[in-house]
């Protein structure tokens, strides 16, 4: 009789537990600093991890939450680029540069690369004495001084671009019919018969294994492009799937509400917010539409499947080096499940249908661009409205789990706000390194995250105090977070007046609108919206594009 995925999991704790202690690791010294791994997975919802009550399986990552701290209110952008700007240098995406995805303009915050106000992890890290490595997905400048190698890595293996065919180099639009990779800052080509998740974990471990004798720690970044659009993954991982989302999408998101809350993840009281006006009833397909749509969800939990054996593939190595106990752990998602179908889209589809078949037989192959589109997006984002790219809960609300030297908690969930901009002075705490005022004779805006360090060893309750102000704006969606209540704006084009009103400690799912009911609380956050505005020298319409 096959096991059940609790005794799956339990089983890999047990595993993990007796590698730990036996793990032939140098003897940390109480001034040792660690080595920093952080791992980014690519448009992974919320509801998808294993740990998190989702049905995919992910024991590597479990395993990694069950030594250590998940993360249920964690915060990016509603977008990759910003994220990673936010992520990379503790600040704002305008104050980083990066005011709108895939946009560039001479003003600030719209130069769409990262800018001279503010310096990055691997800069700082790589100063006060660290290796810095870097595998994957970049999406931040393609020009030769907005490299990674510019940026403080010493070895680095990118996708420059936004995303990229997992098997070859063929590009996504006309403008951009080839994707660019470079290593080290050079321009390379895509090695004949790789996998994009496989090849970018065997960089890591050959850059880490390069410098394995050395005294000095490392910050490696694994910037995964699994389990983003286009959905392709070799059949051995997406087999195992093979009907189990023939109950279809909606479902899943149902399914998944109940699992989140067994997980502890969300309140027993939370509800589901109504599906997007795009999503078609499940009911309403044919018997083959169901059969292409189910597949779809297949391959994506196939993708994700494959990501968490490479996880597995990163910490067995360190453990082999007796690096894993000295080594900090990050896994996160850049933002909320993705809801974008490019083969459909009419800027992109010409290229996209010339070049790819997504017929069935197809679908997950190399010669296939496969997106699984807001049906199945708003499932990932499971209990929270909506999906990537909006302002809303769903759009930049990701799992993130902490574990290694310093974190304090097992097998344990922080309820509280925490941001991606908070990772960054997480990192140089613990690395024992400081920001500087200034950088290539360029004054430095101060670090707006909070350093995760007196969480993760228990001496401290929260991130931030009650009065701290979270702020976001991307493409004219807007929303300001103060304590449980936040304002949005998710309408375009941008208007000041269309601020809604919702305290997340009630109402998970942003239904209920209180801006009247609660009219001085929404007059309050207004006034913050207007002094975070004034900070990031946001523009309402964005400036003219380069």
């Amino acid at each position: 009789m096959p096991f059940t995925r609790l005794a799956n999991f339990l089983i890999v704790v047990l595993t993990l537990s007796i590698f730990y202690c036996s793990n032939p690791s140098r003897e940390n010294q109480p001034n040792q600093r660690p080595n920093l791994l952080l791992i980014v997975a690519d448009d992974l919802g919320y509801a998808d991890l294993g740990c998190y009550g989702g049905d995919i399986e992910t024991p590597n990552i479990d395993a990694l939450a069950a030594r250590g701290l998940r993360f249920s209110r964690f915060h990016t952008s509603p977008y990759c680029a910003p994220t990673r700007a936010m992520l990379l240098s503790g600040n704002d995406n305008h104050i980083a540069g990066m005011g709108i995805q895939s946009f560039s303009a001479d003003a600030f915050g719209y130069e769409g690369k990262l800018s001279d106000r503010i310096a990055t992890i691997p800069e700082v890290l790589r100063e006060a004495g660290y290796h810095t490595y870097m595998t994957g997905k970049w999406h931040l400048g393609r020009d030769a001084m907005s490299n990674p190698q510019q940026k403080g890595f010493e070895k680095s293996f990118v996708n420059t671009l936004w995303g990229g065919n997992h098997y070859n180099n063929i590009g996504l639009a006309r403008g951009a019919p080839v994707s660019v990779y470079t290593e080290h800052g050079q321009e390379v080509l895509w090695p004949e018969g790789a996998y994009s998740t496989d090849l970018y974990t065997d960089k890591l471990i050959q850059y880490i294994e390069e410098n394995k004798e050395s005294e000095q720690p490392f910050f490696a970044f694994a910037a995964y492009t699994s389990p983003h659009w286009p959905l392709q993954v070799n059949e051995k991982y997406w087999k195992k799937y093979e009907g189990r989302y023939d109950g279809g999408y909606e479902k899943l998101k149902e399914d998944r509400l109940n699992s989140l809350k067994k997980a502890g993840m969300i309140p027993q009281d939370a509800v589901l917010p109504p599906n997007h006006e795009s999503v078609i009833p499940w009911d309403s397909l044919s018997v083959s539409e169901k059969k292409k749509e189910a597949r779809k969800m297949e391959l994506y939990a196939g993708m994700l499947d494959n990501l968490d054996v490479n996880i597995g593939r990163l910490l067995d190595y360190l453990w082999g080096i007796g690096e894993l106990d000295n080594t900090l752990i990050v896994f996160m998602s850049d933002n909320g499940a993705a809801a974008e179908d490019f083969y459909h889209h009419p800027g992109y589809k010409d290229f996209l249908q010339e070049y790819y078949n997504n017929e069935y037989e197809n679908m997950g192959k190399a010669g296939s661009f496969v997106s699984y589109g807001p049906q199945w997006a708003e499932a990932g984002s499971a209990p929270f409205r909506y999906f990537k790219g909006q302002i809303t809960e769903g759009g930049n609300v990701a799992p993130m789990i902490i574990a290694g030297p310093g974190v304090a908690w097992q097998n344990e969930i922080f309820h509280g706000l925490s941001t991606v901009m908070d990772l960054a002075p997480s990192f140089y705490e613990f690395a024992q390194a400081s920001y500087p005022d200034s950088l290539r004779n360029k004054k430095l805006y101060p670090l707006k995250g909070r350093s995760l360090k007196g969480l993760l060893s228990k001496n401290e309750e929260q991130v931030h105090p009650e009065e701290y102000i979270f702020g976001l704006e991307h493409a004219g969606r807007a929303m300001i977070r103060k304590g449980n209540w936040k304002i949005l704006s998710n309408n375009r084009p941008f208007h000041r007046d269309s601020f809604q009103l919702f305290n997340l400690a009630e109402d998970l799912a942003e239904l209920n609108d209180l801006k009247d009911e609660q009219a001085d609380k929404h007059q309050e956050l207004l006034g913050e919206w207007d002094q975070f505005v004034n900070e990031i020298k946001a523009q309402f319409p964005p400036p003219s594009r380069k």
